[in-house]
């Protein structure tokens, strides 16, 4: 393997948000530790200029939080792109490689409330406020008569709504907050029974150059979990299949648990869960379990299901 000081100085790319360096320097000092001499570079990227002009995601197209930073990538101003694996798109990059997922941070949901509140507990007609159609979906479907307004922002701004009272919650990722110091102001953590997080959620994905091999096998030995990486792939196969983006309502979650096979011996299998939508808004749920060595296969098979239940498929990522 390529030793660290022969790699030069990695310069690693980021989006500017908090929460963004934060994740990023996670990586940093990992590699660090390994002996690498680290550059992080600030790369500014559509998603974020689309949120502080408040214009919605779904006009700004897929990949708006990763293009740049795959651009920079591929120009060569950068040699690592972190991104929110839930952010990337499904559909491969010509000249980018996947080298790494770290081991992933808690993928569920919680509540941020007014008066340390939970979900139960907020009165009919409460204003809850998410800019994913995945948490609107379900947090419709739990019938609590709660009202579901689209917000903007990142996760400072989305917190400062409810201080300053303009809604009664948020939904947020707890991985994200727990990244920025800040997962004690989380009123709830959500069931995943009641609310699915987005394939992915709670995981990085760490990539570079296909060209730069020795670069690729120092990221993987330093930084890749290769259980984590089993979930997000099955998770990310169910969108995939579907045809969706990730700001469809479209939520799963991989977990590996242990089972007995046919001669009593415990051995580690990959539960999958997933939703999805039909085309009046109803969610679609279905379950399933395998080996991981099996983790993207169970992913389509389970897509599989919920078109046949009814999910309405969307038009295919191609890229972004």
């Amino acid at each position: 393997m390529t030793a660290p000081t022969e790699l030069g100085t990695i310069r690693i790319g980021t989006r500017a948000s908090h929460l963004a360096k934060t994740q990023t320097q996670s990586v940093a000092d990992a590699l660090t530790a390994r002996g690498a001499e680290v550059e992080i570079v600030e790369i500014s990227t559509l998603g974020d200029r689309s949120q502080a002009a408040n214009t919605p995601i779904a006009q700004a197209g897929v990949g708006v939080f990763t293009s740049a930073l795959r651009e920079a990538l591929l120009e060569g101003r950068i040699d690592v792109a972190v991104h929110s694996y839930k952010d990337l798109p499904t559909a491969g990059l010509p000249g980018v490689v996947l080298a790494a997922v770290p081991e992933r941070a808690d993928p569920r949901d919680v509540l941020v409330a007014r008066d340390q509140m939970v979900l139960g507990e907020l009165p009919p007609g409460s204003v809850i406020g998410t800019g994913a159609p995945r948490r609107t979906a379900q947090l419709n479907a739990l019938g609590l008569g709660l009202q579901v307004v689209g917000i903007r922002g990142n996760v400072e701004t989305r917190i400062r709504k409810v201080t300053d009272g303009e809604v009664d919650g948020v939904v947020l990722a707890r991985a994200g907050l727990a990244r920025i110091g800040r997962a004690g102001e989380a009123t709830e953590v959500l069931d995943p029974l009641q609310m699915l997080p987005a394939p992915g959620q709670g995981a990085l994905a760490v990539e570079c150059r296909v060209a730069d091999t020795g670069l690729e096998t120092f990221l993987r030995s330093s930084l890749h979990d290769e259980s984590t990486s089993a979930a997000v792939s099955a998770e990310r196969a169910v969108l995939q299949e579907l045809g969706s983006p990730c700001s469809a309502a479209i939520g799963a979650l991989a977990d590996l648990v242990e089972d007995l096979d046919d001669d009593g011996r415990i051995v580690e299998r990959l539960s999958l869960r997933a939703f999805a939508t039909t085309a009046e808004g109803a969610l679609v749920r279905n379950s399933a379990t395998g080996e991981t060595k099996d983790a993207e296969q169970i992913g389509r098979s389970l897509a599989a299901e919920l078109l046949a239940d009814g999910a309405e498929p969307t038009a295919t990522v191609t890229g972004g």
